[in-house]
């Protein structure tokens, strides 16, 4: 669980903005850093207790200053970091925007109305579903997108990561600690995870299935097998296991501006190099965007840039 708890933050006195930030994962509160720094008045708006992905990874190894970082650990740096300059947190989440505006309105689930002059999204993704038979039955009872949040529950039993990218090879990792056997099922014949990420796990008790996709999940209380298809032999078998850890990809949080921000055919927010959208003074960043590459330094790194852009809002 997170070490701090984004709910128990009352809600602000004041409605009214210099900058409001919807998300509080590492683009959110590197904007709200920067935002604080520059005497600007800010608002983060973060619906749960998380603080983004970030929690949901073990450890960190790859964030600049940190040989290796629990996620816990560097979201509570990030977030005392930004409340050390001032910004204002609520866990109120926003349900409508009106951002066409040059005064930007935002409606809250509670009721309650804010206005910004500046609005950074930073609302991240959710992990992309198989959409095979089995995986909405068997959801928290075998069926998981986060194995630092359900890990434990799967000590000593068999379990099966679908991925081929640096979350599923990470959290594969992170399972070996824990599970007694790790099968990897990924639809190429190679990883696309990072080549110190691949080493570590060629060397692990990890197993691996290539050019496969699981096209169902099984079981009766509980699941107890996937059905697996080779794609060059189309041969199906199935395969027993006691969890299945899914990670395919991610949708986009973009849901409520999807009327008003410019997307790509996935969904991500589209920007120029400044972070800034379609809209004045409306910036997106992170894994919200549509970019080349979705880690903690880049979400970081997007944030500071649209900050420092938007502050000509302000001169």
């Amino acid at each position: 669980m997170p070490l701090f708890n984004l709910s128990n933050v009352s809600k602000p006195k004041e409605t009214n903005y210099d900058v409001a930030i919807i998300g509080a994962g590492p683009g959110g509160l590197a904007s709200a850093i920067y935002a604080g720094r520059a005497g600007l008045k800010t608002i983060v708006f973060e619906k749960s207790t998380e603080g983004g992905q970030i929690l949901l990874t073990d450890m960190i190894e790859d964030y600049p200053g940190f040989v290796s970082i629990s996620g816990n650990a560097l979201a509570e740096n990030f977030l005392n970091h930004a409340k050390a300059f001032g910004s204002n947190f609520t866990n109120e989440e926003i349900i409508e925007a009106d951002l066409t505006s040059k005064i930007k309105r935002l409606k809250t689930d509670l009721g309650n109305e804010y206005t910004a002059k500046t609005v950074v999204i930073a609302t991240g993704s959710n992990p992309r579903k198989l959409g095979v038979p089995g995986e909405e039955e068997f959801m928290n009872r075998g069926v998981s997108y986060c194995a630092v949040c359900d890990g434990s529950f799967f000590k000593d039993k068999r379990v099966v990561v679908v991925g081929g990218g640096d979350s599923a090879v990470e959290e594969g990792l992170y399972m070996t600690k824990i599970a007694k056997e790790v099968t990897l099922i990924h639809r190429r014949d190679k990883l696309r995870a990072q080549k110190i990420a691949q080493e570590r796990a060629f060397k692990s008790k990890m197993k691996f299935i290539w050019d496969s996709v699981v096209t169902e999940i099984g079981g009766s209380k509980n699941v107890e097998y996937v059905m697996i298809k080779n794609l060059k032999t189309n041969e199906t078998t199935k395969y027993p296991t006691d969890g299945v850890f899914i990670y395919v990809g991610l949708i986009p949080n973009t849901q409520i501006f999807k009327d008003q921000i410019k997307t790509d055919e996935n969904g991500f927010i589209l920007t120029d190099e400044h972070m800034e959208t379609n809209l004045e003074g409306v910036y997106a960043v992170g894994d919200v965007r549509k970019t080349p590459l979705r880690q903690i330094v880049t979400a970081a790194a997007d944030g500071a840039i649209a900050v420092i852009d938007m502050t000509k809002y302000f001169d």
